[in-house]
């Protein structure tokens, strides 16, 4: 049985002094619930795994139990594939991630079954500093550097819909593409 590449964002995990978890322990962690060439990428709860398991959902399931049992927290994942990883990421809005020097980039990875349509209607933007779009599968969040500060995407992380997000930065998405383009091929 072929094996199938996944990405794994956990949400919450070692921010504020919340919830830490060692990427060594974590990498164990999903080794022991059956997964192959476990790979963790910078502190912020990003694994990429293989896995003969083909449903999301069960495969969601699976490592949010084991998670919250292992490390005593309710852990909350989101669960992308290599394609729709790639698809979210050559999908962007035009320019997207182009000027590093003027905007911040994020990408809003949303939890099944948030749509996209339904995260939007809960993002709001300031006139001048933010900009967002809506994809297929995330939300694309630029913002001034210059007017950092101003920006509304802070206030998202206060509203019940975060729940059902985890955001990661632009250079940070594309490094993890690359990463599972790489092991596949």
């Amino acid at each position: 049985m072929k094996n199938n590449q996944y990405l794994v964002l956990l949400r919450g995990i070692n921010v504020g002094g919340k919830n830490i978890i060692k990427m060594v322990d974590l990498k164990a962690s999903f080794e022991e619930m059956g997964f192959s060439n476990v790979v963790t990428y910078i502190q912020s709860g990003n694994v990429l795994l293989q896995s003969g398991e083909k449903d999301k959902a069960v495969l969601t399931t699976k490592i949010e139990k084991g998670l919250s049992k292992r490390f005593n927290f309710d852990a909350k994942v989101v669960v992308i594939s290599q394609k729709e990883l790639s698809i979210i990421v050559k999908s962007a809005p035009e320019g997207f991630g182009k000027d590093d020097e003027k905007f911040r980039y994020d990408v809003i990875f949303l939890k099944e079954p948030l749509t996209p349509k339904e995260a939007m209607e809960s993002v709001k933007v300031r006139e001048g500093v933010d900009t967002a779009h809506a994809g297929k599968q995330a939300l694309y969040f630029s913002r001034l550097i210059s007017r950092a500060s101003q920006s509304y995407l802070t206030k998202i992380i206060g509203m019940p819909v975060y729940q059902n997000m985890t955001i990661r930065n632009w250079n940070t998405t594309t490094k993890l593409l690359a990463l599972m383009e790489g092991k596949n091929g």
